[in-house]
């Protein structure tokens, strides 16, 4: 017998002017994020600098490494830039913390990612009537995070182009590490999209998170290099 839910027609997109009026309020929305997070990333840059010397005070360590932790997992927020300003005015005896932070920020990131309902990314698509996106994300969103790697290999175009998602764990682990990355979403912004994606399975991504952002905290823990 047929499910009728199954075999129910695709919802039709709104009218225009609705969802044009719902795209633009997402917009705005997300500029105020964007200025309010420029602000934050600004005053967080200025206290740390202003405060080289309370680095000895447990609970100002604490506070900078919650505030580098919850920047670091907002997409396109340079957070990496405020774990390096950490790293050189707190020294070698808090890296380790500063790779906690780290890792502890991109799972939030990645996790949050995870939970993003689909229903929600089909009502943007829906109003910006992308009708043909709208029934791959119906498609996507049945399958098994195998099926989905599957998927997405078969969309990249190429010969060689699958071994992107067959090595995905090496290629996340890179691009957290690739200077620059804050122009594709920063950290934050990648870890946040491989948990949307559904294809990676949460254990071995978190896993690769704290491995990836272990080096450079490590290195100047171990050997004592400085950034100053």
């Amino acid at each position: 017998m047929d499910d009728p839910a199954h075999n129910a027609p695709p919802p039709a997109p709104p009218p225009v002017k609705t969802g044009l009026l719902r795209t633009v309020i997402r917009l705005a929305a997300l500029a105020v994020l964007a200025l309010a997070m420029h602000h934050v990333f600004v005053w967080a840059e200025g206290y740390i600098l202003e405060n080289e010397q309370g680095w000895a005070m447990p609970g100002f360590l604490v506070m900078a490494l919650l505030v580098y932790a919850v920047l670091i997992a907002i997409p396109f927020v340079p957070g990496i830039e405020i774990g390096l300003m950490v790293l050189a005015a707190g020294g070698g005896d808090i890296a380790p913390f500063v790779w906690l932070a780290t890792a502890s920020g991109l799972t939030l990131a990645y996790m949050v990612g995870g939970k993003v309902p689909y229903r929600w990314l089909h009502r943007v698509l829906l109003d910006l009537h992308l009708l043909r996106a709208c029934r791959l994300l119906e498609e996507f969103q049945t399958l098994s995070p195998a099926e989905r790697a599957t998927y997405i290999s078969a969309q990249l175009r190429g010969r060689y182009l699958d071994w992107i998602v067959r090595y995905r764990y090496l290629h996340l682990a890179a691009l957290i590490n690739v200077p620059g990355n804050s122009i594709i979403g920063g950290g934050g912004g990648i870890a946040f999209v491989s948990g949307l994606s559904g294809i990676f399975r949460a254990p071995l991504a978190i896993l690769t998170l704290f491995v990836a952002t272990a080096p450079v905290p490590l290195a100047i823990w171990l050997f004592g290099w400085s950034l100053t």
